[in-house]
């Protein structure tokens, strides 16, 4: 659900440092906001506060939020550090074989650039042939 930014109340919190939000800043930026923030009923913040803070700082007036009805103070605590605290990191192995991949689709060898070039010609050419009989 869309909220207004403005409509958003921050409470005391667990995390006193947010850190260098510039990563999650570009990350908005060329992808959205890939998780929604959490919010009780009344639109007090439980979950996503680095988010909130880096939308706001992007100049966003509305962001995309999970809202979550009847919730006791406790479990609001509870969730706050679970959602902080749950967060795995990749190991290096996984870190360096996602980098390969991502390296391979954004380079790829001679090969596959002439077989992507042929699929997206056949792939024009059909849509061609099928628009024909479409009229």
């Amino acid at each position: 659900m869309l909220i207004n930014i403005s409509d958003i109340k921050i409470a005391k919190r667990v995390r006193k440092d947010l850190g260098d939000l510039e990563s999650l800043k570009d990350s908005l930026r060329r992808y959205g906001l890939l998780n929604p923030i959490t919010l009780n009923n009344k639109h007090e913040l439980i979950a996503g506060e680095r988010r909130l803070q880096a939308a706001k700082q992007l100049g966003w007036t509305k962001i995309n939020a999970i809202i979550i009805d009847d919730i006791d103070p406790l479990t609001q605590l509870e969730m706050e550090i679970e959602e902080n605290n749950q967060r795995k990191p990749f190991s290096d192995a996984e870190l360096l074989a996602g980098y390969k991949r991502l390296f391979r689709l954004q380079n790829p060898t001679f090969f596959w650039r002439i077989v992507n070039a042929l699929q997206r010609l056949f792939t024009r050419i059909w849509h061609s042939f099928i628009s024909l009989f479409k009229k």
